[in-house]
């Protein structure tokens, strides 16, 4: 047995930690691993490394992907989708392995529609993939988020000012409020729920009347200002799969709330340094599960599943119903986090 694995669209923590799992237990069973360089690029160039124990060595904390990744689409070309059902075919794999988001996957998906044995790992670490209760990295994502509104604390407090930190959720807010909540803010602005810049204003200024001078503002980079009727984007570029680059509603809200209140504010976006870094305990032992289930289901000839965490044990789906939708943020959990607005 032959098998192909490839970690595609945004890199995040956990995922060298299944590519050490798929490769560990997959040589336990005599399989011979196969990584695709740059995701779905990899297949379409032909460009792959073998995998081995030394391969796998050292990977447990390490960020980032060994295999590098890429925001290729091959259905954006009828040339590239044949190159990679040729290419797959001319390296010998039996089976490929997609690391990946929904755009990943929904890739992965296509192919096993056209005959390609394939089982597909969740990755994500906006946690908005409807299939799984957690993706490995968010866990991360939420506790570098933490620790920023930890620091930012004190010197907002000192200078008396309003901070708006920006974090990463394109269509749902699952950092902003679980790395809100956790980090004491006093409003969380995510992409379900369109926000009045006057709400934010009156909370602020409620602070002040209080002796509390300074406030922190979370707001996922999806977030919808009213007023605006839309995100907030400075590049209206779109990547392979027909997304813009967001980027730019912490700067507005600030703007907006020193201009509405008068006091001084500043933003800070926390950007790629919420993909960096070493994963979690948490998600490495998430990451280490996927990549065990992985090769169990390959060995039992289950293709065309996605692995999943569900409650506390990890299953198997059928990788459409594990892309269909996105997950949003459970309201439930955003009622706990308005408690502690303002």
């Amino acid at each position: 047995m032959r098998i192909g694995i490839l970690t595609g669209g945004g890199d995040c923590p956990g995922l060298n930690v299944v590519i050490r799992a798929v490769v560990r237990m997959g040589i336990r069973y005599g399989y011979e691993i196969i990584g695709i360089k740059d995701g779905w690029k990899g297949l379409i160039e032909k460009s792959y490394i073998p995998l081995d124990m030394d391969s796998a060595a050292g990977l447990l904390p390490r960020g980032g992907t060994i295999l590098g990744t890429s925001r290729t689409n091959p259905f954006k070309s009828e040339d590239a989708k044949e190159k990679v059902v040729e290419n797959v075919k001319e390296i010998g794999l039996d089976c490929i392995v997609a690391v990946g988001g929904d755009d990943t996957l929904g890739v992965a998906n296509k192919f096993f529609k056209l005959g390609i044995k394939i089982i597909g790992v969740p990755k994500t670490i906006d946690n908005d993939l409807s299939g799984t209760d957690f993706t490995f990295g968010f866990d991360t994502a939420v506790s570098i988020v933490t620790e920023a509104l930890d620091r930012l604390h004190t010197t907002t407090e000192a200078h008396h000012r309003a901070i708006v930190v920006e974090v990463m959720g394109r269509h749902a807010g699952w950092i902003a409020t679980y790395g809100g909540l956790a980090g004491g803010a006093d409003f969380i602005l995510i992409p379900e729920r369109p926000f009045d810049i006057e709400d934010i204003c009156d909370v602020i200024k409620e602070r002040g009347k209080r002796g509390r001078y300074f406030s922190i503002i979370v707001a996922a980079e999806g977030a919808i200002p009213k007023e605006a009727m839309g995100v907030i984007s400075k590049d209206a570029k779109a990547d392979a799969f027909g997304h813009v680059r967001l980027g730019g509603i912490g700067e507005y809200i600030a703007e907006e709330v020193e201009k509405r209140t008068g006091i001084e504010s500043r933003h800070v976006v926390l950007g790629h340094l919420q993909r960096g870094g070493s994963p979690t305990a948490y998600d490495r032992i998430l990451a280490t599960r996927f990549g065990v289930k992985t090769v169990e289901l390959i060995r039992e000839g289950k293709f065309g599943r996605m692995v999943a965490l569900k409650g506390n044990s990890i299953v198997d789906i059928p990788l459409e119903e594990g892309t269909k939708k996105l997950k949003l943020v459970n309201m439930d959990i955003y009622r706990i986090a308005e408690v502690f607005f303002g």
